[in-house]
């Protein structure tokens, strides 16, 4: 299935990309299962998406946890927490 995702702030700077189209294994039916996909990647990406990080899923502009399902065609968005002031 191909997911579509999204990353802003700082996660865009140290990945150098700000979207990207995913084809996700069957596995990777849940948010869980795609961080990992990501974390497997290793350097900046399992850096940042380390467990501890700080770091927020939507999954069609709605916020979800790590066992949110994912389905063809859903757009993932991973951001840093915003502060504002």
């Amino acid at each position: 299935m191909q997911c579509h995702l999204l990353y802003f702030a700082r996660l865009r700077e140290v990945f150098g990309t700000s979207a990207e189209s995913l084809e996700l294994p069957d596995e990777a039916a849940n948010v869980a299962a795609l961080l990992d996909l990501l974390r497997a990647r290793g350097g900046v990406w399992s850096d940042e998406l380390a467990s501890g990080r700080s770091f927020r899923v939507a999954v069609n502009q709605d916020m979800v946890g790590a066992d949110a399902p994912l389905k063809a065609g859903d757009e993932v968005a991973i951001f840093p927490p915003v502060t504002g002031g």
